[in-house]
Order: structure tokens, then sequence, then C-alpha cells
């Protein structure tokens, strides 16, 4: 077993461990049944809704596939459901994983990530992707800090409608990151050091927020450049979805427009700002 495989393994434990969480693959009929309703919670009104169904999520488990969940006791708290890309890319698409209300607060999904991290490495899968929207500040921080994944793409309206729970009425744009599991900054982050982002005083502000919360466009020129988020968007669509709209038009128009210049993500800050960066110095990799 090499020394990456091992150390992604005891990372896994602990971070299972700390969330006081047993994390394992799920493939019987009635665990990935109770699995689906509970991702159906989180996302759908209904929560009696199914997901994914049953039949899909059997088909992945029985296809070598990831489905696994979280479980305190006899009582799954979490879950992520991952599938292989095209033959010869090496790589995992993370497509949905979920923590439910009752385990908030206790580092569950980190303790999915870790042990999904690991079960690829020891399959010969060296990154995982996933798609996350990038207006959720917290998850930002969460993928890009304390798993150390960067995005690499914006992809408009990639789902189209969505109504659900969490998205509403929302355009469904996300940010495609990529998780390159033996990076160094990868296994530091998995071993509970993560490189905090420090945002440079020279930076230029593409998008800030405004007096009033709303998105004010900046300018583009400059080495690096930071990138704003409203605080909380989830609680914006509710209160002012209006609001929440021009941010989505703002954030797309801003980070599309960088990506085409060819800058890449190299952190975010705490306080909900992205750091973009060109030209092909590593930062933290």
């Amino acid at each position: 077993m090499s020394r990456v495989i091992a150390a992604a393994l005891e990372a896994a434990g602990s971070a299972a461990r700390a969330a006081r969480v047993l994390v394992r693959p799920v493939s019987s009929l009635t665990e990935l049944a109770t699995l689906d309703r509970m991702l159906a919670g989180i996302w759908q009104e209904d929560a009696t809704d199914v997901l994914l169904t049953t039949e899909l999520l059997r088909a992945l488990a029985k296809s070598g596939n990831y489905v696994a969940g979280a479980f305190d006791g006899g009582t799954l708290v979490g879950a992520a459901v991952a599938f292989f890309a095209a033959p010869g890319e090496r790589e995992l698409h993370s497509h949905i994983a979920g923590v439910s209300a009752d385990a908030a607060g206790r580092s569950v999904g980190f303790a999915l990530k870790q042990h999904q991290r690991a079960w690829a490495l020891q399959r010969g899968i060296g990154t995982i992707s996933w798609t996350f929207d990038p207006l959720v500040a917290r998850n930002a921080y969460f993928n890009m800090v304390k798993l150390a994944a960067m995005p690499t793409e914006y992809l408009p309206n990639f789902y189209g409608a969505m109504h659900d729970r969490i998205n509403g009425d929302d355009d469904s744009d996300r940010l495609l990151i990529r998780w390159e599991l033996a990076a160094p900054a990868v296994v530091s982050a998995s071993a509970g050091r993560p490189q905090r982002c420090v945002r440079p005083a020279t930076a230029t502000v593409a998008l800030r927020r405004s007096p009033s919360g709303g998105p004010l466009p900046g300018s583009f020129r400059g080495q690096t450049l930071l990138v704003a988020v409203p605080p909380d968007i989830e609680a914006l669509r509710r209160s002012a979805p209006g609001a929440a709209k021009g941010w989505r038009v703002a954030l797309r128009d801003t980070l599309s427009a960088l990506l085409a210049e060819r800058l890449r993500f190299t952190g975010f800050d705490r306080e909900g700002w992205y750091v973009l960066t060109r030209g092909t110095e590593e930062h933290g990799r």
C-alpha cells in the first residue's frame, strides 16, 4: 500500500471519528431507499419524493460506482453518490452529497469526502470532480479551503430549472471543481491542516458588494483579482429574489470573463471573496 493511500485511510478514519459517524458503502435495497429519502428531504419540498430512485442507486452500486452513507449508530445522517468518468481519465465525478439537519455542525460532510478520497485512491483514481453553486459562500469555503480543491470551469445554467428547496427558481449556474487527490495541499488539508487564503493588499477588486448589499462591478486589470459573493445567497433568495438574480448575473459575467482571460482560481477568503490570479505560478498545490 502506498504512503498516499495509507495516509488517506488514516485521514478518513480520523475525520469519521471526529464527526462521530461510520462512513461505509451502501448497497442493500433497504438502505438505498433510506439514502434516497434522506437526500430528497434535503433538496425536495416534499421529503417523500424520490431524488435519484432506488433503482438507479442499486445499479450504480452494483456496477462499482461510489454510493456511501454516514451512520450515527443505525441512523443514516449523510450520503454521497459518485460515478466514474470516461475510461482513461482516471476520474470520479461526485454527483451529490448531503448531510441531514440533525447532524449539522459535526463535519459529517468532511468525513464523507475523506472516505470518498480514500476509496478513489484505492482504485487508482487521482481526481474527483463535482459542481457547486458559486454563489454559496460556505460551499466555496468548504471546497476550496477545507478540501483544497479548485474550480476550473464556469457552467451557466448547467442543470436547467431545478425548482427545489435549495435552488428555488434561480438559474443553476455551477463551477466545476477538481480535487487532485495526491496534491500536497490536498494531503495537508485532508490531515486537518488547510492552507488559509489571504487576500493580497494589492489585489484588484473585480466585483464587490455595494453599501446596499448588491453586486458592484470593478476593474478586470491586475495580476490578482478579487470577486465577492453575498454572505448568504439562500436567505437572499427567500427575502429578495430579484436581488439574488442580480448577483447571479453579475457573478456569471465576472467569472466567465476572467476565466476567458485565462485567470485561474487560487483561493477563497473566509469573508466571501474568490481570489483569481494571472500567470502560471503555482499556489498551494
